[in-house]
């Protein structure tokens, strides 16, 4: 039996489980590690902080779910990885040992890094931030409001496309979800009662796809008197500012930002990171320099942008290339990536967004329809009920056919 290790069971995490647990008892034994008890949903997470959708929906029980299917879930932060020695160090000095390790723990939100943010500053980047957001939008009257993405670093050990935010998909949902409620929910009036500036720290605004969903971006915020300002890089959020690297400031009565993504301590004291501590793979998410270490989604450097349908796409080729090494008769898939995400809009609006021009290819769309709305509510729920279990593989192939056919 082969020892496999998850840290993290997110997206990729969970979903490199899933691919393997057919082989639990017969090739391979799994734990899973993990510091919260539940997984977090984050595609869920605008409805929280916007809608104020029940946090409880969005969660996953990871000790039942993983240990009722086979696995071992340990609820533990790892405080070091030494892949010399293939053993993982928890904190508090317990020793996990493994044949091959999956590392699937995400990025880091952080927020230290803006001046002001935990005195003045909201986010739907977690579940904490998502509730303390809803609890401001409820009494929140009118006045300025001020919303985009903070500049990210990334490494240059690998390949990858240089974006200056990590993505700016949930940006889209706090503008139009945030001015749903204000207008249809509190009837409060654009222009008159409150206004939405919007900014981004490069020079285009969703810099990851092509001219069809900028087109349609464009035109709804300009119908919905949204003001937006290119190469901003957040410096301080104040009681009644937010203030940028080029020493302009904007009025601020409520500020939402996604914060600076950074990689774990754990990965940089580990010495497994590029020069910022993304791990740099190969297209098959095999560790450069340890070929018993795969990795997939946010922590990875290839992850450009930094999104959940890219998480799961490189989940399934890690998960397949160990299939394939241990026998197993399956064809690894590409590391053909897109941006695809459906954007809430508040109300029975939303838009679907697919494109792959970013990595040239030649697929741009987007789709504004109730049918999408439709799709994410489906999704958000399939996974829910399906404790972080994806859709099988024939109905996201089904779902691609679907949108290039509209």
């Amino acid at each position: 039996m082969k020892k496999i290790l998850i840290l993290g069971a997110g997206f990729s995490g969970l979903h490199i489980f899933y691919k393997l647990r057919h082989l639990i008892g017969k090739k391979i034994e799994i734990t899973v590690i993990d510091k919260r008890s539940h997984a977090l949903l984050k595609p869920a997470l605008p409805e929280i902080a916007l809608e104020g959708a029940p946090l409880s929906h969005s969660l996953v029980e990871l000790a039942h779910t993983l240990e009722s299917r086979g696995a071992t879930f340990i609820q533990n932060e790892v405080h070091l990885i030494e892949a010399d020695l293939n053993r993982v160090i928890l904190k508090g000095g317990e020793e996990v040992v493994y044949d091959y390790l999956f590392v699937t723990l995400g990025a880091v939100k952080d927020y230290d890094a803006i001046k002001g943010f935990n005195e003045y500053g909201y986010s739907i980047c977690d579940d904490v931030e998502a509730q303390k957001l809803w609890k401001k939008v409820q009494t929140f009257g009118g006045g300025q409001i001020v919303t985009g993405a903070a500049k990210s670093y990334w490494g240059s050990r690998v390949k990858a496309p240089e974006l200056s935010a990590p993505c700016e998909g949930p940006i889209g949902e706090v503008m139009f979800m945030l001015d749903h409620h204000l207008s249809k929910d509190k009837g409060l009036k654009r222009s008159q009662d409150y206004k939405i500036d919007v900014f981004t720290p490069s020079e285009v605004f969703f810099e990851d796809v092509g001219d069809k969903p900028h087109e349609l971006i464009g035109k709804f915020m300009l119908e919905k008197e949204m003001h937006l300002h290119h190469n901003k890089i957040v410096k301080e959020i104040g009681k009644d500012f937010i203030s940028f690297d080029d020493g302009t400031q904007i009025p601020c009565d409520l500020a939402i930002v996604i914060p600076p993504y950074a990689a774990p301590d754990v990965i940089l004291d580990s010495k497994l990171g590029d020069e910022k501590g993304f791990i740099p793979t190969d297209t098959n998410m095999r560790h450069l320099d340890y070929k018993n270490i795969f990795a997939a989604g946010d922590i990875t450097a290839l992850a450009q942008p930094k999104l959940g349908h890219i998480a799961i796409i490189q989940g399934a080729i890690s998960a397949a290339n160990l299939m394939k090494e241990l026998g197993e008769d399956i064809e690894i898939p590409a590391h053909d990536l897109e941006v695809f995400c459906i954007m809430n809009m508040g109300g029975h609006e939303a838009t679907l967004i697919a494109s792959d021009v970013l990595y040239g290819g030649k697929k741009d769309m987007a789709l504004h329809s109730p049918m999408a709305k439709m799709m994410k509510w489906s999704f958000d729920n399939y996974l829910y009920f399906n404790k972080g279990h994806m859709p099988p593989d024939w109905a996201l192939k089904m779902t691609d056919k679907l949108t290039e056919m509209i």
